[in-house]
C-alpha cells in the first residue's frame, strides 16, 4: 500500500547524544548508520524531514515523578552519581554527562512525531531514536531514561484522543508503557516478546490483561526463545490484527525493536531481516485499516549494530514512506565505506537475509503439544473475550 500522506521522520544528529558510554549494547552509532543508510538508498528523499525538539520537564513529569527528573539532571551534572532506588548509575543505566538534556531530547522528538501526525501535518511520523519502553515513573530501567512512548500517549489524550493503540514488538516486553496505562481504557498495549521466563524484564503474560475498568486493554504475547519468522508472523497474525480492530483506535503506535534477529547478542530469538520488515508492512497496513492511517512510529531495541539495526530501520522508513525498498537491493558502497572507517567492521552487502517470511494462519488450527502455539492459546483465550472475540480458531 503506497501512503495517502506526508511521511515525516523527526531527527537531528544531536538526538545521538543519548550515550551511555562506548561498551554499553545501546550504541548511538546504530541510530546514525541506520540515518545515513536510508539516505544513501534516496529514502530520506521521500520523507520531511523536522528538527527534534526538547521536551520541557513539565511534558516529561506528565508521566514521570518530579523526583527522578531532579535526579536525572543532577547526575548529569555530578561525575560519579547513582541513584540506585531511581535506576541511575546501574550497569544498564549508567550516568552520562547532560543525561537530562539527551533524554528529554528523545522525548521532545517523539512528542513531535506525535504532533505531527494528531494535527494531520503528517499521516504517519517516526522517530527513531525513540521507543524507550521500559522507564516507570519513579525510575530508569533497562536503557531507557524517560518513557517517550508514554509521554507522547498522554499528549495524545490530553489532547483530545479517545483511543490509542499501542503495539510494541521489540524482543522484551513493554512493560512501562504497559504499566503506566494498566487501568486507561482508552488505552491499548499490545507486546510481543520473548517470554520473560527467559528475558529481562520477566513480565508480560497472557493473564497480565489490564486493571480494573480496563480489563482487555493489556494483550502480551510470550514467546518462546528460538522462534523464527513463521512462528513469529503467525503469532503476530491471531492476535493483533483482529484486537486492533475491534479496538478501533484513531492513532496506531508501534515500537520496533530489532532484536527479535538472530543475530542480537541480548536475545534468544531467530528473526530474520525480511521477517521483521514482513512485520513492519502488516503495521503499515493496519494504520491504514484501522487508524485512517495515522501511525507514530519508534524505534526501540537492537544491539547487532551493524549487520541489523541499520537495514532493518532503513526498511522501516521506507516503509512508512510508502516506498518499501526491494530486500535484493545491495546496500550502496559509500555507506559500506563508512562503516569500515568509522567501526572498523564489515558491513552486509545486501538488505535481505534471504529468506521468504511465510507462516501458517491460526484458521488452519493449532497443535496444543508445540509451545509457540499454546502461547498463541493461552493469550487469544484470556483476552478475546474480555473483546468480544472468538479465542477460538
Amino acid at each position: 500500500m503506497e501512503c495517502v500522506g506526508p511521511t515525516s521522520v523527526v531527527f537531528d544528529q544531536t538526538l545521538c547524544e543519548y550515550n551511555f558510554g562506548p561498551t554499553h549494547p545501546m550504541s548511538p552509532v546504530r541510530v546514525d548508520l541506520t540515518m545515513r543508510l536510508a539516505e544513501e538508498l534516496g529514502v530520506l528523499e521521500l520523507i520531511k524531514l523536522v528538527d527534534a525538539p526538547v521536551a520541557t520537564d513539565e511534558q516529561i513529569a506528565t508521566v514521570h515523578d518530579q523526583g527522578l527528573i531532579d535526579a536525572v539532571t543532577r547526575a548529569g551534572a555530578t561525575p560519579g552519581y547513582e541513584d540506585a532506588s531511581r535506576g541511575l548509575g546501574t550497569e544498564d543505566d549508567p550516568v552520562f554527562a547532560d543525561m537530562h538534556l539527551a533524554s528529554a531530547h528523545v522525548v521532545g522528538a517523539t512528542l513531535e512525531a506525535f504532533r505531527q501526525v494528531w494535527s494531520g501535518e503528517s499521516l504517519h511520523s517516526v522517530n527513531i531514536a525513540g521507543g524507550l519502553h521500559h522507564a516507570m515513573p519513579e525510575k530508569a530501567s533497562g536503557f531507557c531514561i524517560y518513557n517517550d512512548v508514554a509521554v507522547g500517549i498522554k499528549q495524545l489524550l490530553a489532547d483530545g484522543a479517545e483511543r490509542v493503540a499501542y503495539v510494541d514488538i521489540d524482543v522484551h516486553h513493554g512493560d512501562g508503557v504497559e504499566k503506566i496505562f494498566w487501568d486507561d481504557p482508552r488505552v491499548l498495549t499490545v507486546s510481543l516478546h520473548e517470554t520473560g521466563q527467559m528475558l529481562f524484564p520477566g513480565t508480560g503474560f497472557p493473564s497480565d490483561t489490564g486493571g480494573p475498568g480496563a480489563e482487555g486493554t493489556a494483550v502480551n504475547v510470550a514467546l518462546p526463545p528460538g522462534t523464527s519468522d513463521a512462528g513469529w508472523l503467525r503469532a503476530f497474525h491471531a492476535v493483533v490484527p483482529p484486537v486492533l480492530r475491534e479496538f478501533a483506535p484513531e492513532v496506531l503506535v508501534t515500537q520496533h525493536g530489532c532484536d527479535s534477529h538472530m543475530n542480537d547478542p541480548l536475545a534468544h530469538m531467530m528473526l530474520s531481516i525480511d521477517g521483521q520488515r514482513a512485520a513492519y508492512l502488516a503495521l503499515h497496513e493496519l494504520a491504514h485499516e484501522v487508524a485512517g492511517g495515522r501511525w507514530v512510529v519508534t524505534g526501540g531495541g537492537g544491539y547487532s549494530i551493524v549487520d541489523v539495526v541499520p537495514r532493518a530501520w532503513a526498511h522501516l522508513l521506507a516503509i512508512a514512506a510508502g516506498r518499501p525498498l526491494d530486500p535484493a537491493l545491495a546496500t550502496p558502497p559509500r555507506w559500506r565505506a563508512y562503516v569500515t572507517e568509522v567501526l572498523g567492521a564489515t558491513a552486509p552487502h545486501r538488505m535481505t537475509d534471504g529468506r521468504t517470511p511465510a507462516y501458517r494462519d491460526w484458521s488452519a488450527g493449532y497443535d496444543p503439544e508445540a509451545w509457540l502455539d499454546r502461547a498463541i492459546n493461552a493469550t487469544r483465550t484470556e483476552v478475546f473475550p474480555l473483546h468480544g472475540l472468538d479465542p477460538l480458531p
